[in-house]
Protein backbone atom coordinates (compact mmCIF):
# COMPACT_ATOMS: atom_id res chain seq x y z
CA UNK A 1 0.00 0.00 0.00
CA UNK A 2 1.52 3.41 -0.89
CA UNK A 3 2.29 5.76 1.73
CA UNK A 4 2.65 9.34 1.79
CA UNK A 5 6.26 8.58 2.44
CA UNK A 6 6.25 5.96 -0.50
CA UNK A 7 5.28 8.79 -2.78
CA UNK A 8 7.75 11.25 -1.49
CA UNK A 9 10.45 8.23 -2.62
CA UNK A 10 8.98 8.07 -6.00
CA UNK A 11 9.32 12.04 -6.31
CA UNK A 12 12.95 12.09 -5.23
CA UNK A 13 13.64 8.83 -7.16
CA UNK A 14 12.34 10.96 -10.33
CA UNK A 15 14.12 13.36 -9.71
CA UNK A 16 17.34 12.17 -8.96
CA UNK A 17 17.27 9.70 -12.23
CA UNK A 18 16.42 12.63 -14.73
CA UNK A 19 18.32 15.26 -12.89
CA UNK A 20 15.20 17.85 -12.93
CA UNK A 21 12.75 19.37 -10.43
CA UNK A 22 9.80 17.65 -9.66
CA UNK A 23 6.27 18.89 -7.96
CA UNK A 24 3.25 17.16 -7.18
CA UNK A 25 0.03 19.53 -6.08
CA UNK A 26 -3.03 19.11 -4.97
CA UNK A 27 -6.20 20.49 -7.63
CA UNK A 28 -6.11 23.89 -5.56
CA UNK A 29 -2.04 24.23 -6.75
CA UNK A 30 -1.07 23.66 -3.33
CA UNK A 31 2.20 21.50 -3.18
CA UNK A 32 2.29 18.12 -1.66
CA UNK A 33 5.69 16.57 -2.67
CA UNK A 34 8.75 17.71 -3.93
CA UNK A 35 12.00 16.84 -5.16
CA UNK A 36 15.76 18.39 -4.21
CA UNK A 37 16.86 18.08 -7.39
CA UNK A 38 17.17 20.49 -10.42
CA UNK A 39 16.78 24.35 -10.58
CA UNK A 40 13.63 26.02 -10.10
CA UNK A 41 12.11 28.74 -11.55
CA UNK A 42 9.97 31.72 -9.85
CA UNK A 43 6.98 29.84 -10.13
CA UNK A 44 7.68 26.66 -8.98
CA UNK A 45 9.71 28.91 -5.68
CA UNK A 46 6.78 30.68 -4.90
CA UNK A 47 5.00 27.64 -4.72
CA UNK A 48 6.92 25.77 -2.53
CA UNK A 49 7.81 28.68 -0.26
CA UNK A 50 4.16 30.50 -0.22
CA UNK A 51 2.12 27.51 -0.52
CA UNK A 52 0.20 29.16 -3.77
CA UNK A 53 0.77 29.63 -7.15
CA UNK A 54 1.58 32.62 -9.43
CA UNK A 55 -2.25 33.73 -10.49
CA UNK A 56 -0.30 34.17 -13.80
CA UNK A 57 0.44 30.36 -13.83
CA UNK A 58 -2.86 29.51 -12.77
CA UNK A 59 -3.76 31.27 -15.98
CA UNK A 60 -2.08 29.06 -18.20
CA UNK A 61 -2.92 26.19 -16.20
CA UNK A 62 -6.59 27.29 -17.65
CA UNK A 63 -6.11 28.56 -20.89
CA UNK A 64 -4.13 24.90 -22.10
CA UNK A 65 -7.27 22.86 -20.01
CA UNK A 66 -5.02 20.80 -18.29
CA UNK A 67 -7.45 19.95 -15.52
CA UNK A 68 -9.61 17.93 -18.53
CA UNK A 69 -6.40 15.97 -20.00
CA UNK A 70 -5.30 12.67 -19.37
CA UNK A 71 -2.16 12.28 -20.17
CA UNK A 72 1.24 13.84 -20.12
CA UNK A 73 1.57 17.68 -21.42
CA UNK A 74 4.25 19.19 -22.53
CA UNK A 75 3.32 22.85 -21.33
CA UNK A 76 5.81 25.64 -22.96
CA UNK A 77 7.65 28.61 -21.31
CA UNK A 78 5.46 31.33 -20.44
CA UNK A 79 7.53 34.23 -19.41
CA UNK A 80 4.54 36.51 -18.05
CA UNK A 81 4.17 33.75 -15.61
CA UNK A 82 8.06 33.54 -14.74
CA UNK A 83 7.14 29.32 -15.78
CA UNK A 84 9.94 27.75 -17.24
CA UNK A 85 8.79 24.82 -20.31
CA UNK A 86 7.97 21.46 -18.06
CA UNK A 87 5.58 18.49 -17.96
CA UNK A 88 2.11 18.05 -16.33
CA UNK A 89 0.58 15.46 -15.77
CA UNK A 90 -3.17 15.78 -13.68
CA UNK A 91 -3.41 13.17 -11.27
CA UNK A 92 -7.05 11.48 -11.65
CA UNK A 93 -9.17 8.64 -10.98
CA UNK A 94 -12.33 8.33 -12.89
CA UNK A 95 -13.77 11.74 -13.30
CA UNK A 96 -12.07 12.95 -10.28
CA UNK A 97 -9.37 15.66 -10.34
CA UNK A 98 -6.83 14.35 -7.36
CA UNK A 99 -3.84 16.78 -8.66
CA UNK A 100 -0.84 17.43 -10.83
CA UNK A 101 2.62 16.27 -11.27
CA UNK A 102 5.20 18.67 -12.49
CA UNK A 103 8.25 18.03 -14.07
CA UNK A 104 10.58 21.53 -14.64
CA UNK A 105 11.83 20.25 -18.18
CA UNK A 106 13.50 23.71 -19.64
CA UNK A 107 15.95 21.64 -21.74
CA UNK A 108 13.38 19.43 -23.40
CA UNK A 109 15.45 16.21 -21.98
CA UNK A 110 12.85 14.40 -21.58
CA UNK A 111 12.12 12.32 -24.40
CA UNK A 112 10.24 9.54 -22.38
CA UNK A 113 7.82 9.65 -20.42
CA UNK A 114 7.02 6.28 -18.54
CA UNK A 115 9.10 7.06 -15.53
CA UNK A 116 6.36 10.28 -15.12
CA UNK A 117 3.84 7.79 -15.37
CA UNK A 118 4.76 5.40 -12.90
CA UNK A 119 5.19 8.16 -10.04
CA UNK A 120 2.03 10.04 -11.15
CA UNK A 121 0.58 6.05 -10.89
CA UNK A 122 2.13 5.66 -7.27
CA UNK A 123 0.97 9.64 -6.68
CA UNK A 124 -2.71 9.22 -7.69
CA UNK A 125 -3.35 5.94 -6.21
CA UNK A 126 -2.09 7.80 -2.74
CA UNK A 127 -4.16 10.82 -3.14
CA UNK A 128 -7.46 8.43 -4.38
CA UNK A 129 -7.41 6.22 -1.11
CA UNK A 130 -7.10 9.60 1.33
CA UNK A 131 -10.36 11.00 -1.01
CA UNK A 132 -12.07 7.50 0.50
CA UNK A 133 -11.25 7.69 3.93
CA UNK A 134 -12.13 11.48 4.57
CA UNK A 135 -14.37 13.77 3.02
CA UNK A 136 -14.50 12.03 -0.35
CA UNK A 137 -15.30 8.46 1.09
CA UNK A 138 -18.32 10.48 2.73
CA UNK A 139 -19.41 12.06 -0.67
CA UNK A 140 -19.49 9.38 -2.91
CA UNK A 141 -21.59 7.23 0.18
CA UNK A 142 -23.82 9.64 -0.13
CA UNK A 143 -24.51 9.25 -3.93
CA UNK A 144 -24.11 5.96 -4.02
CA UNK A 145 -27.47 5.97 -1.20
CA UNK A 146 -29.07 8.23 -3.47
CA UNK A 147 -28.92 6.35 -6.11
CA UNK A 148 -29.76 3.32 -3.98
CA UNK A 149 -32.94 5.32 -2.77
CA UNK A 150 -34.29 5.79 -6.25
CA UNK A 151 -33.96 2.84 -7.43
CA UNK A 152 -32.63 -1.03 -7.53
CA UNK A 153 -29.19 -0.93 -9.00
CA UNK A 154 -26.66 -3.40 -8.37
CA UNK A 155 -24.13 -1.50 -9.30
CA UNK A 156 -23.86 0.92 -6.56
CA UNK A 157 -24.91 -1.21 -3.71
CA UNK A 158 -21.48 -3.63 -5.07
CA UNK A 159 -19.65 -0.17 -5.20
CA UNK A 160 -20.97 1.01 -1.43
CA UNK A 161 -20.05 -2.54 -0.38
CA UNK A 162 -16.35 -2.27 -1.24
CA UNK A 163 -16.17 1.33 -0.35
CA UNK A 164 -17.42 0.23 2.91
CA UNK A 165 -16.53 -3.27 3.27
CA UNK A 166 -19.59 -4.88 4.36
CA UNK A 167 -20.97 -8.29 4.14
CA UNK A 168 -22.53 -8.62 0.45
CA UNK A 169 -25.67 -9.98 2.24
CA UNK A 170 -25.82 -6.91 4.27
CA UNK A 171 -30.00 -5.76 4.61
CA UNK A 172 -31.04 -2.45 5.83
CA UNK A 173 -34.03 -0.75 7.09
CA UNK A 174 -34.71 2.96 7.31
CA UNK A 175 -36.39 5.41 10.71
CA UNK A 176 -38.46 8.47 9.83
CA UNK A 177 -37.48 10.77 11.64
CA UNK A 178 -34.12 9.24 12.22
CA UNK A 179 -32.77 8.19 14.77
CA UNK A 180 -29.54 7.16 16.44
CA UNK A 181 -26.64 6.17 14.50
CA UNK A 182 -26.49 5.92 10.86
CA UNK A 183 -26.11 7.13 6.76
CA UNK A 184 -28.50 10.36 6.12
CA UNK A 185 -30.57 10.29 3.13
CA UNK A 186 -32.69 13.24 1.91
CA UNK A 187 -36.10 14.41 3.66
CA UNK A 188 -34.75 13.67 7.14
CA UNK A 189 -34.49 9.55 6.55
CA UNK A 190 -31.25 7.78 8.15
CA UNK A 191 -30.22 4.08 6.67
CA UNK A 192 -29.36 1.53 9.44
CA UNK A 193 -27.26 -1.66 8.40
CA UNK A 194 -29.08 -4.42 10.52
CA UNK A 195 -27.22 -6.51 12.89
CA UNK A 196 -23.48 -3.94 12.22
CA UNK A 197 -22.59 -2.76 15.50
CA UNK A 198 -21.17 0.48 13.73
CA UNK A 199 -24.55 1.25 12.40
CA UNK A 200 -27.50 -0.78 13.52
CA UNK A 201 -30.36 0.63 15.59
CA UNK A 202 -29.74 1.55 19.48
CA UNK A 203 -33.64 0.54 20.32
CA UNK A 204 -35.46 -2.47 19.41
CA UNK A 205 -38.34 -0.41 18.08
CA UNK A 206 -39.54 -0.91 14.91
CA UNK A 207 -38.13 0.34 11.94
CA UNK A 208 -40.18 2.92 9.90
CA UNK A 209 -39.33 0.91 6.78
CA UNK A 210 -40.39 -2.53 8.54
CA UNK A 211 -38.26 -5.66 7.87
CA UNK A 212 -34.86 -5.53 6.23
CA UNK A 213 -34.06 -5.20 2.81
CA UNK A 214 -31.21 -6.38 0.87
CA UNK A 215 -29.06 -3.06 0.40
CA UNK A 216 -29.71 -2.83 -3.06
CA UNK A 217 -33.37 -2.58 -2.32
CA UNK A 218 -33.18 0.38 -0.47
CA UNK A 219 -35.75 1.87 -2.58
CA UNK A 220 -38.21 -0.45 -1.28
CA UNK A 221 -37.36 0.67 2.14
CA UNK A 222 -37.64 4.12 1.56
CA UNK A 223 -40.57 3.77 -0.33
CA UNK A 224 -42.04 2.47 2.66
CA UNK A 225 -40.68 4.91 5.15
CA UNK A 226 -42.06 7.98 3.28
CA UNK A 227 -45.59 6.33 2.88
CA UNK A 228 -45.62 5.58 6.58
CA UNK A 229 -44.99 9.08 7.23
CA UNK A 230 -47.56 10.24 4.32
CA UNK A 231 -50.21 7.81 6.47
CA UNK A 232 -49.58 9.78 9.75
CA UNK A 233 -50.00 12.94 8.04
CA UNK A 234 -52.92 11.74 6.44
CA UNK A 235 -54.25 11.59 9.77
CA UNK A 236 -54.20 7.70 10.61
CA UNK A 237 -53.83 5.92 14.01
CA UNK A 238 -51.16 3.68 14.36
CA UNK A 239 -50.16 1.51 17.17
CA UNK A 240 -46.75 2.28 16.24
CA UNK A 241 -45.48 4.18 12.90
CA UNK A 242 -44.31 1.50 11.02
CA UNK A 243 -45.06 -0.43 7.51
CA UNK A 244 -45.77 -2.96 9.79
CA UNK A 245 -48.73 -1.25 11.33
CA UNK A 246 -50.35 -0.25 8.53
CA UNK A 247 -53.30 -2.88 8.67
CA UNK A 248 -55.91 -1.78 6.31
CA UNK A 249 -53.73 1.48 5.13
CA UNK A 250 -51.81 -0.67 3.05
CA UNK A 251 -54.47 -0.69 0.30
CA UNK A 252 -54.89 2.94 0.28
CA UNK A 253 -51.03 3.20 -0.09
CA UNK A 254 -50.78 0.49 -2.76
CA UNK A 255 -53.93 2.09 -4.75
CA UNK A 256 -53.37 2.62 -8.26
CA UNK A 257 -53.22 6.47 -9.61
CA UNK A 258 -55.99 5.11 -12.00
CA UNK A 259 -58.49 4.72 -8.87
CA UNK A 260 -60.08 7.67 -8.15
CA UNK A 261 -62.06 9.01 -4.89
CA UNK A 262 -65.24 9.20 -6.14
CA UNK A 263 -64.89 5.37 -7.80
CA UNK A 264 -64.79 4.68 -4.15
CA UNK A 265 -67.38 6.86 -3.06
CA UNK A 266 -68.62 10.12 -3.84
CA UNK A 267 -69.20 11.02 -0.73
CA UNK A 268 -65.68 11.87 -0.39
CA UNK A 269 -65.32 14.46 -2.74
CA UNK A 270 -68.51 15.87 -2.16
CA UNK A 271 -67.60 16.60 1.09
CA UNK A 272 -64.58 18.47 0.13
CA UNK A 273 -66.62 20.27 -1.74
CA UNK A 274 -68.32 21.89 0.87
CA UNK A 275 -65.44 23.40 2.15
CA UNK A 276 -66.40 22.60 5.49
CA UNK A 277 -63.19 20.59 7.31
CA UNK A 278 -65.21 20.59 10.38
CA UNK A 279 -67.53 17.80 8.56
CA UNK A 280 -64.33 16.17 6.77
CA UNK A 281 -62.63 15.44 10.25
CA UNK A 282 -65.90 14.22 12.24
CA UNK A 283 -66.87 11.88 9.67
CA UNK A 284 -63.50 10.15 9.10
CA UNK A 285 -63.05 10.29 13.13
CA UNK A 286 -67.06 9.10 13.64
CA UNK A 287 -66.30 6.17 11.01
CA UNK A 288 -62.49 5.25 12.59
CA UNK A 289 -64.65 4.99 15.95
CA UNK A 290 -67.32 2.28 14.26
CA UNK A 291 -70.01 5.12 14.92
CA UNK A 292 -69.52 5.82 18.60
CA UNK A 293 -70.72 8.92 19.11
CA UNK A 294 -69.70 8.98 22.59
CA UNK A 295 -65.57 8.05 21.47
CA UNK A 296 -65.90 10.44 18.73
CA UNK A 297 -67.87 13.28 20.46
CA UNK A 298 -64.40 13.11 23.13
CA UNK A 299 -61.66 12.32 20.70
CA UNK A 300 -62.80 16.04 18.76
CA UNK A 301 -63.53 17.75 21.90
CA UNK A 302 -66.94 18.76 20.73
CA UNK A 303 -70.19 18.50 22.66
CA UNK A 304 -72.32 15.36 21.99
CA UNK A 305 -74.63 18.19 20.26
CA UNK A 306 -72.45 19.67 18.02
CA UNK A 307 -71.78 16.68 16.67
CA UNK A 308 -75.21 14.98 16.20
CA UNK A 309 -75.43 18.33 13.91
CA UNK A 310 -72.54 17.87 12.41
CA UNK A 311 -73.81 14.20 11.61
CA UNK A 312 -77.19 15.41 9.99
CA UNK A 313 -75.06 17.57 7.72
CA UNK A 314 -72.47 15.12 6.88
CA UNK A 315 -75.37 12.63 5.89
CA UNK A 316 -77.27 15.09 4.01
CA UNK A 317 -74.21 15.79 1.65
CA UNK A 318 -72.81 12.25 1.32
CA UNK A 319 -75.87 10.19 1.42
CA UNK A 320 -75.00 7.63 4.19
CA UNK A 321 -76.00 6.39 7.33
CA UNK A 322 -72.73 7.02 9.29
CA UNK A 323 -73.59 4.44 12.07
CA UNK A 324 -75.75 2.08 10.22
CA UNK A 325 -75.51 2.68 6.85
CA UNK A 326 -73.89 -0.53 4.26
CA UNK A 327 -71.59 2.33 2.48
CA UNK A 328 -70.06 3.16 5.40
CA UNK A 329 -66.96 1.21 4.82
CA UNK A 330 -66.90 2.64 1.26
CA UNK A 331 -66.66 6.03 2.82
CA UNK A 332 -64.41 5.53 5.33
CA UNK A 333 -61.92 3.96 2.43
CA UNK A 334 -62.69 7.05 0.25
CA UNK A 335 -61.76 9.76 2.67
CA UNK A 336 -58.54 7.51 3.64
CA UNK A 337 -57.46 7.86 -0.01
CA UNK A 338 -58.36 11.57 -0.35
CA UNK A 339 -56.61 12.25 2.63
CA UNK A 340 -53.59 10.26 1.42
CA UNK A 341 -53.12 11.67 -1.91
CA UNK A 342 -53.58 15.34 -0.28
CA UNK A 343 -50.80 15.01 2.19
CA UNK A 344 -47.59 16.83 1.36
CA UNK A 345 -44.37 15.93 2.17
CA UNK A 346 -43.03 17.73 5.70
CA UNK A 347 -40.15 21.18 5.17
CA UNK A 348 -37.10 20.51 6.24
CA UNK A 349 -35.98 20.32 9.66
CA UNK A 350 -36.81 23.61 11.22
CA UNK A 351 -38.75 25.07 8.65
Amino acid sequence: MTTSDGVQAAVDRLGETLGLAVLVEDPQHRPLWWSRQGSVDPTRMRTILEREAHPAAIAVVARLGLARATGPVRVPAVAEAEMLARWCLPLRTRRYLLGYLWVLDPDHSVTEVDRLVECADIATAHLARLRLTGDGRAHRRAALLALLAAGEDPDAARELIRLEELDPASTVVVTAPPRGPGWELPDRMRVHLVGVAAHSRPDPAPATSGPPVPLARLHVAVRRAAAVLRVVRAGATLARPSWDALGGWHLIVEAPDSLAVADLHPGAPALAGCDRGDLLRTARALLDAGGDVTRTAERLHIHRTTLYYRIERIEAVTGVNLRTGADREDLQLALRLQAYRNAVAPGPAGS
